[in-house]
């Protein structure tokens, strides 16, 4: 039934299994991601930091996704675009401050690596490296162990559709498809490899790919968090149950540039950013739960000032932690090293 008992329509949270408090947390951690987003697109025109990859128009997929999966036991392989991803499962803005600051008390790499790297033992982020599609074999490696010690988790990658063309994507699927593995591939479709558009690197489908290897591929609209989130579940019952991979692929479009180091208008128009930037799945989530009798302008509006205040504050935090020194070069870099440092 609707809040407002007028109908007696179900509502499509509700009928996917999710509270409505689960249904607001999603939105909340959408927005969240977006202004943080914005927030570094403006510290890096700034000079206050050196580099942003922007995840703006691909967090309803991301969000959906982390909801779907058990956080509390699977393994998580995020690309660098994955803010939403990674807020989602339990990382803080602090710690997403520190590592764009790149501070000695950044948690993903004590500032080594650059932003958008994620790791993290304590959420069982596996650390990313920058070569694209490296941590999809990694996610299978994780899926394998997964099988052979009999435990009920599974691991989740993604990567965008650049990445499938790569011999990492064809050869962990392979892999995983002949030993029935429990890992979920989740190709984020952004339209773009930096600036080659779609039709010029895939011939096909990116979701089809998987038939060579034995296992489904589903194509999604990665703008519709709910339907995201169903075959997200989907996906890791059948993980679960010894069933193997589901390649899914989530179709949205990257609406700022590749990186802080792109043009992207010397290979796409205004024009075509505003039509897919119209089609804003955080938008269309948002009516939905007004739709639903769970938002309003006015619960929008304290959302907005609350997201502000933390971001402002980690932002502070990020700016004035100390860098790592210099004797710290070597830490992390061979077996032994005991010293305390992140995760």
């Amino acid at each position: 039934m609707t809040q407002n008992g007028s109908t007696q329509q179900t509502l499509r949270h509700v009928e996917l299994g999710l509270t409505d408090d689960q249904a607001i947390d999603m939105y909340v951690k959408m927005l969240t991601a977006r202004r943080f987003d914005e927030r570094n697109l403006l510290l890096q025109r700034a000079g206050k930091i050196n580099f942003h990859v922007s995840g703006i128009g691909q967090e309803a997929a991301q969000v959906a996704a982390a909801f779907a999966l058990d956080r509390e036991q699977d393994y998580f392989l995020p690309y660098y675009r994955d803010y939403a991803f990674v807020l989602s499962v339990g990382m803080t803005v602090r710690e997403l401050m520190l590592s764009v600051f790149a501070k000695a008390e950044d948690p993903n790499s004590g500032g080594r690596q650059m932003p958008g790297h994620f790791g993290s033992k304590r959420l069982r982020i596996v650390t990313g490296s920058s070569p694209v599609t490296t941590q999809v074999p990694h996610a299978v490696g994780i899926a394998l162990a997964a099988k052979m010690k009999n435990k009920p988790f599974v691991s989740f990658v993604t990567f965008g559709e650049g990445s499938s063309n790569q011999g990492d994507f064809h050869e962990g699927c392979n892999f995983a498809g002949v030993h029935k593995l429990p890992v979920i591939f989740m190709c984020e479709n952004n339209r773009y490899a930096i600036s080659t558009p779609l039709h010029k690197s895939i011939s096909g489908n990116v979701y089809e790919r998987a038939i060579g290897y034995g296992f489904p591929g589903v194509r999604v609209d990665g703008n519709d968090v709910l339907e995201v989130y169903r075959v997200m579940k989907e996906a890791r019952a059948r993980a679960v149950a010894g069933e193997g991979p589901t390649l899914i692929e989530a179709m949205m479009y990257r609406v700022s540039p590749h990186s802080t180091s792109d043009n992207d208008l010397a290979y796409r128009t205004k024009e075509e950013v505003d039509e897919h930037r119209a089609k804003d799945g955080m938008i269309a989530y948002k009516q939905y739960l007004t739709e639903a009798g769970l938002w309003n302008d006015e619960k929008d509006a304290e959302l907005e000032k609350t997201i502000r205040a933390v971001i402002d504050d980690a932002t502070e935090y990020g700016d004035k932690a100390p860098f790592p020194p210099a004797d710290d070069i070597l830490r992390h870099v061979y077996a032994g090293d005991d010293r305390e440092g992140g995760n």
